[in-house]
């Protein structure tokens, strides 16, 4: 439930991108309304809450606004379909990356899956070469956000407060953050004409897709379903094809069936 909600979320963010001039204004509008809901759900639910974790949530809430802003981005210059996929794998690896960090060895599947993957994040971008791969539309920003969204994944991993809580706060922190780049920068807030809609339901989307994500990861290991959440590209390319018609080599088809496959490997971790 949380990758399929985190896809649709990401997609009608990244298509609220395209039709507006600032994809920081996207992201700071959607994060607020998130916000909003937070709220209204803390007043009714409650929760624990642990001053120490504070920190782990706005560090993940900067980490994961880092990567938002990068994905939609992304979304706004290049093709949707062949960005998510990206975005995703690298997501999946940072947590594997992390652990290998602190002590945790992987198994031969999950060995497997990280060349699979590498070898997916070629295909899927079409590109022949690592100098086109740098310079093509979006696959930086794909890079980048990925990494910002594993990030995430780990930091708020580390937090024990209630899910409600957790969220709440790294949205303030990733709020927080977006107001300074509004206020340096001399960003309109403004919504664009016809974006409103979108925006929110980007927004509600997210928060809840990372309650969900919390409430699996407090069930299960951090490798596992952090790599289940990274799945989330197969809905947003899925809405790709669907709704902005678009479509993909037979090589890159490939490339995305392999970046599955890899992902599901590494969740042997």
């Amino acid at each position: 439930m949380s990758a399929a909600t985190f896809g649709a979320a990401d997609f009608l963010g990244g298509l609220a991108s395209r039709r507006s001039p600032s994809t920081v204004t996207v992201v700071l509008l959607s994060q607020t309304v998130g916000l909003f809901l937070l709220i209204a759900l803390l007043f009714v639910f409650g929760g624990d809450l642990h001053s120490v974790d504070i920190w782990w949530a706005g560090g993940a809430g900067i980490a994961g606004v880092i990567g938002l802003v990068l994905l939609y981005r992304g979304f706004s210059i290049g093709t949707i379909s062949v960005v998510a996929p990206i975005t995703g794998l690298v997501g999946a690896l940072v947590p594997l990356a992390w652990g290998l960090a602190t002590g945790e060895r992987p198994s031969w599947l999950a060995g497997i899956g990280v060349v699979i993957a590498l070898g997916a994040v070629v295909l899927v971008s079409g590109a022949s070469s690592l100098a086109e791969f740098r310079t093509r539309a979006g696959m930086p920003e794909a890079v980048g956000a990925g990494a910002g969204f594993g990030i995430f994944f780990v930091l708020i991993s580390n937090a024990s407060s209630a899910e409600l809580w957790l969220v709440a706060f790294s949205r303030a922190a990733s709020i927080s953050l977006l107001l300074g780049v509004v206020v340096v920068r001399g960003i309109a807030v403004r919504p664009a004409p016809g974006v409103a809609r979108l925006v929110v339901a980007s927004g509600t989307g997210d928060a809840v897709a990372n309650l969900l994500f919390l409430a699996a990861e407090r069930r299960g290991l951090l490798s596992l379903v952090a790599v289940i959440a990274s799945l989330y590209p197969a809905t947003t390319v899925l809405l790709a094809r669907v709704v902005l018609k678009e479509r993909m080599s037979r090589l890159q088809q490939v490339g995305l069936g392999l970046a599955a496959l890899g992902v599901a490997l590494i969740g042997f971790f």
